[in-house]
């Protein structure tokens, strides 16, 4: 069989491997976006699916926008009996979708109909589900839509964070879908359409929802900075300064200090006020201008006095 593979971020690169290591397979072209520039250095970095595809020696395409006739006529031309997509991160038009003879699928990060949009991974978490998935699915117009093929659960443990979930299900997803593609290819599949009565979104997150919230409970600011870690990071402000935390832990405390107080600190870490009279202590963060560190390695160099308060402008 012959793939068009289409994915950008390192969610999509096991992937293209796996479909690179199947002699069943055979990937053509591989569309990713454009380079980027990154770092403080602004250097123009490649995808980590380009990387890997160069790698194999496949043909890569990097249109700007995937719409343009151009593109769709570039990408068609590679003759392929399948479109496979992972995180690839623009909508592509109908004309793309219905190209191959065996239409077009998606490997998507969660257990669909929830959770469709960007974000599946890091809402998940920051909404303190103890289950994910992915959904190997048909590709239609409308976003992340179409029939279902294939379904696989993942377990949230409670320490997983973005960057360990992320993990588990592109790996889960690799897998489900070398499951499904022989099925596919045979005709065995019935594919089932989404119950829209079930649906939720997860939109990409903006840079107003890193910010913590202390009025809200203990867990659901742990659920945000766990959902954000490793990448962005959820943060407060630290005399008016940006200050990022990534790992928390619940406590039994109780206080009735405002929310967003530091209660203590000490040996452990440092404790703060949330919503309810809930504490919750902070055990690793990153203060404006600095690495990320343990918060006991921040209090060596940083008298941080009780009664502060986080997140005040």
């Amino acid at each position: 069989m012959k793939i068009t593979f289409m994915g950008t971020p390192d969610f999509a690169v096991p992937v293209l491997q796996y479909l690179l290591e199947d002699p069943a397979y055979e990937v053509v072209c591989v569309v990713t976006q454009p380079d980027r520039p990154k770092g403080r250095k602004h250097r123009l970095t490649p995808p980590p699916v380009k990387v890997l595809a160069e790698k194999f020696s496949v043909p890569v395409l990097q249109p700007e926008k995937v719409r343009k006739a151009e593109a769709i006529q570039e990408i068609l031309a590679f003759g392929a009996d399948l479109l496979v997509t992972a995180a690839y991160g623009q909508i592509l038009p109908e004309s793309l979708l219905k190209g191959p003879r065996l239409g077009c699928v998606n490997v998507h990060a969660s257990l669909l109909p929830a959770y469709r949009g960007a974000a599946p991974i890091q809402q998940s978490i920051i909404d303190g589900q103890k289950e994910s998935g992915v959904t190997i699915m048909y590709m239609v117009k409308q976003l992340d839509a179409g029939d279902i093929l294939s379904q696989v659960r993942v377990p949230i443990e409670d320490q997983d964070t973005f960057g360990t979930l992320h993990d588990k299900l592109s790996t889960a997803g690799s897998n489900l879908l070398m499951e499904t593609l022989p099925k596919l290819e045979a005709g065995s599949l019935t594919p089932r359409p989404q119950n829209e009565k079930e649906v939720t979104f997860a939109p990409s997150i903006q840079h107003e929802d890193e910010e913590i919230v202390w009025e809200k409970s203990a867990s659901a600011v742990r659920n945000l900075i766990r959902g954000l870690n490793p990448f962005p990071g959820a943060f407060t402000r630290l005399e008016g300064s940006i200050f990022k935390l990534f790992a928390a832990e619940l406590t039994d405390l109780r206080t009735a200090e405002k929310p967003g107080t530091i209660i203590q600190s000490g040996s452990e870490g440092f404790f703060v006020a949330t919503g309810n009279g809930q504490v919750i202590k902070i055990v690793e963060c990153q203060p404006a201008g600095k690495k990320r560190m343990k918060a006991v390695d921040f209090l060596r160099g940083t008298r941080l006095k009780n009664g502060t308060v986080l997140g005040v402008k």
